[in-house]
């Protein structure tokens, strides 16, 4: 298994709440992931709409729709099921967002990087 990287503390995360950005590397470009909590688990993804490629919060860290059931783009209203990712409405049309692998553990959030997630290089 490869390396976890910590995103932030467990309760951070509120249950349709405010999300937590983390920075990594997309294909080679930098690039943020989020992380939020539905249905009691912790989930995340490449901050990217897959309508087009801007990131989906309209405040630092909102993702959530006023009722807190679904991720939505600030930019252009798609909406996304927050334990899947896949689209539920507006332009993105059958797309999804790009899932990272969360490990929860000890108190703390962890994403595991990838083929294509990679941590950032100083």
């Amino acid at each position: 298994m490869s390396e976890l990287i910590p995103i932030c503390p467990s309760g951070d995360l509120s249950e349709g709440g405010r999300g937590v950005r983390f920075s990594l590397t997309a294909g080679g470009e930098d690039a943020t992931g989020f992380a939020v909590r539905y249905d009691g688990v912790a989930r995340a993804y490449l901050n990217r709409c897959a309508h087009v490629p801007i990131e989906l919060d309209w405040n630092e860290g909102e993702f959530f729709d006023s009722t807190g059931l679904y991720l939505m783009c600030s930019t252009h209203g798609a909406v996304y099921l927050p334990e899947s990712g896949h689209c539920a409405g507006g332009p993105c049309r059958g797309g999804k967002l790009r899932p990272i692998t969360v490990v929860e553990a000890d108190g703390m959030v962890f994403w595991q990087p990838d083929d294509y997630l990679t941590p950032v290089r100083a």
